[in-house]
C-alpha cells in the first residue's frame, strides 16, 4: 500500500508541484520585497475566488508597480482598484483596495516594511508568526496558512507546514492524514512543494482524478 501511495505522491508532485509563489512569478527569498509580494498573494488567495484569478491579480499589482509596501501605500485607492480589476479580481476589488493600503501602512509603521521584523518579534515561533500575520487587514487564518505554507521555503522554522487545506487534499487522494507520514512518502520533495500540490488536489477534483489515474 505504501508503494502505491508513494506513486500517487510522485505523480501529484510531478504534475502539480508548482508553488503559488512560483506561479505568480515571485522568486521567493528571505528579503523584504518577495516576502511582501507573498503576503499580498496570500491575501488574494484567501478570498472566495479562483486561484488562477488571485495569481493573475498578484501579477497585475506587480506590473502596476505596487510591489512593496511603500508604493502600495502611496498609490491612491483608484489605482489599486484598477490594478485589481486588470487581474480579474472585480468581485472584491473595492474592499481589497482599502485593505491593501491599510496593510501596507501597518507593515511600514510597525515593522519598517520588512516582514523579517515580524518574524523576529515572534522569536521565530510559528504560532505567534501566524497570529501576527492576522493583524493585517484582509489576512485571516486562511491567509496566514497560505503565507506560511509558501514561506517555509525560506523560513525553515515553519517547515514542515501542512495545514488543514493540504491535509484535505491528502484525504481526497487516499493518502495519510499525518504530516510526518506524508513527508515520508514524498522523499526529498520540499515541504512547500508537497503542500502546494496537495492544496491543488483539495481545490480541484480534476487534479485528484488525473493523479489517481496516472498512478494506476
Amino acid at each position: 500500500m505504501s508503494r502505491d501511495q508513494r506513486r500517487v505522491v510522485r505523480e501529484l508532485v510531478d504534475a502539480h508541484g508548482q508553488t503559488y509563489a512560483e506561479e505568480a512569478g515571485i522568486r521567493l527569498k528571505d528579503t523584504p520585497q518577495p516576502l511582501y509580494r507573498l503576503l499580498v498573494l496570500a491575501h488574494l488567495l484567501s478570498a472566495r475566488i479562483s486561484g488562477s484569478i488571485a495569481v493573475a491579480t498578484a501579477r497585475a499589482l506587480h506590473e502596476a508597480g505596487l510591489r512593496d509596501p511603500r508604493r502600495m501605500a502611496a498609490a491612491d485607492w483608484q489605482e489599486r482598484v484598477d490594478a485589481l480589476g486588470r487581474g480579474g479580481y472585480r468581485r472584491y476589488d473595492e474592499r481589497t483596495a482599502t485593505q491593501l493600503g491599510d496593510a501596507a501602512d501597518l507593515l511600514t509603521e510597525r515593522w519598517g516594511g520588512d516582514l523579517r521584523r515580524l518574524r523576529k518579534e515572534a522569536d521565530g515561533e510559528v504560532p505567534e508568526v501566524r497570529r501576527l500575520l492576522q493583524e493585517f487587514p484582509g489576512v485571516g487564518p486562511t491567509g496566514a496558512d497560505i503565507f506560511l505554507r509558501e514561506a517555509q521555503r525560506v523560513w525553515p522554522e515553519a517547515a514542515p507546514y501542512l495545514d488543514r487545506k493540504a491535509l484535505q487534499g491528502a484525504e481526497r487522494l487516499g493518502l495519510p492524514g499525518d504530516p510526518d507520514r506524508l513527508l515520508g512518502l514524498a522523499g526529498t520533495t520540499e515541504p512547500a512543494v508537497l503542500a502546494a500540490a496537495l492544496v491543488r488536489a483539495s481545490l480541484d477534483k480534476e487534479v485528484a482524478r488525473d493523479t489517481l489515474e496516472r498512478a494506476g
